[in-house]
C-alpha cells in the first residue's frame, strides 16, 4: 500500500484529480457571478452588514449627540435616514430637515414628503437642570415635558398614516426615572412618563413595535460645553462610580437603538444602557 502512494502513477493521478476539482469550482464561481446581478433580495432578507437595506429610518433629534450617532449607524447599515432637528445638522449621507419638533403641522407635512417609514426614533430632549422644588418654575417643567414626552407622543400620532405595518418606534427616557435624588424630580418624572407611554403604545399599536432606550450618563453636549472644566470634572466623577469605569459614548447607545429597530421579537421593553448606573 505504501509503495502505491509513492509510485509516479499515484502522483500523476493526484495531480489530475486536483486539477479537475479546481476547474469544477472555477466553473461554479463563474455561474454564480452571472446569477448574482439578477438576484434581488426581498425586503427583510438583508445581510447583517446591511441589515436596514431598503428601509427608511427617521430620527427626531438626529442633529447631534445620541440622535446623530443613531442616524449615522442606521445609514451605515444600509438605510435611507432622515434626521429632523432644530439645527438642521446631520451626519454625512443622512438627509437633514430643520424643524421644531413641537411644530405638529410642519412635522405632519414632513412625514408626508418622506413617504413610508419603517423605523421612527425620538431622541429629542431639553437640557434640564437640577432644580429643587421651591425654585421650580412652570416654564422649566413645561419645556421638559413638551420636548421629551409630548412631542414624542404627538410625533407618533401624526406619523401613523406613514408607518409601515411592521414599523418600529423607539423613544428615549433616562435612568433618572428610577434613580432618585434631590433636585432630579423633573427629570425623573418626565423619563418615567416616557417609559410608561412606550409600554402602553406597544399594546395599542401592535403589531408595530414600541420600545424605550434608557441611557445613563453619556458624553454629549447635554452635560455642558465641550472641553469645559465643569463638564470634564462631572464626567470623570460619574465614570469613577460606575462598574464599567467610564461614561457612555453616543455610539454605545446607537447600537441599542439598532437592536430595538431590528429585533422583531422585542416590544414594550425599556432597555437600560447605563454602564451599571442603576446598580
Amino acid at each position: 500500500m505504501i509503495e502505491d502512494f509513492a509510485s509516479p502513477a499515484w502522483a500523476e493521478h493526484h495531480a489530475r484529480v486536483s486539477t479537475d476539482l479546481a476547474d469544477l469550482f472555477a466553473g461554479l464561481q463563474r455561474r454564480l457571478n452571472r446569477f448574482m446581478p439578477a438576484l434581488h433580495l426581498p425586503r427583510g432578507t438583508q445581510t447583517m452588514g446591511k441589515i436596514l437595506l431598503n428601509q427608511t429610518v427617521v430620527v427626531i433629534g438626529g442633529g447631534s449627540g445620541i440622535g446623530a450617532a443613531v442616524a449615522e449607524l442606521a445609514r451605515a447599515k444600509g438605510a435611507r435616514v432622515v434626521a429632523i432637528s432644530r439645527s438642521g445638522f446631520a451626519p454625512q449621507g443622512v438627509e437633514p430637515i430643520p424643524l421644531d419638533v413641537c411644530d405638529l403641522e410642519a412635522l405632519g407635512s414632513t412625514f408626508a414628503t418622506i413617504g413610508p417609514i419603517d423605523h421612527l426614533v425620538h431622541t429629542a430632549g431639553a437640557r434640564t437642570a437640577a432644580i429643587a422644588l421651591p425654585l421650580l418654575e412652570w416654564d422649566a417643567l413645561s419645556l421638559a415635558f413638551d420636548i421629551k414626552l409630548f412631542s414624542a407622543i404627538q410625533a407618533v400620532r401624526v406619523a401613523l398614516p406613514h408607518l409601515s405595518a411592521q414599523a418600529s418606534i423607539t423613544f428615549t427616557s433616562g435612568q433618572a426615572s428610577r434613580k432618585y435624588g434631590t433636585g432630579s424630580m423633573v427629570k425623573g418624572a418626565v423619563n418615567a412618563a416616557v417609559d410608561a407611554a412606550g409600554r402602553h403604545l406597544a399594546k395599542e399599536l401592535a403589531p408595530r413595535r414600541v420600545n424605550v432606550i434608557s441611557p445613563g450618563v453619556v458624553d454629549t453636549p447635554i452635560w455642558g460645553e465641550n472641553g469645559s472644566d465643569a463638564r470634564l470634572a462631572f464626567l470623570t466623577r460619574v465614570a469613577a462610580a460606575l462598574p464599567v469605569q467610564r461614561v457612555g459614548a453616543p455610539e454605545d447607545l446607537a447600537r441599542a437603538y439598532l437592536f430595538a429597530m431590528t429585533n422583531g421579537f422585542v416590544t414594550g421593553s425599556v432597555i437600560d444602557v447605563d454602564g451599571g448606573g442603576l446598580l
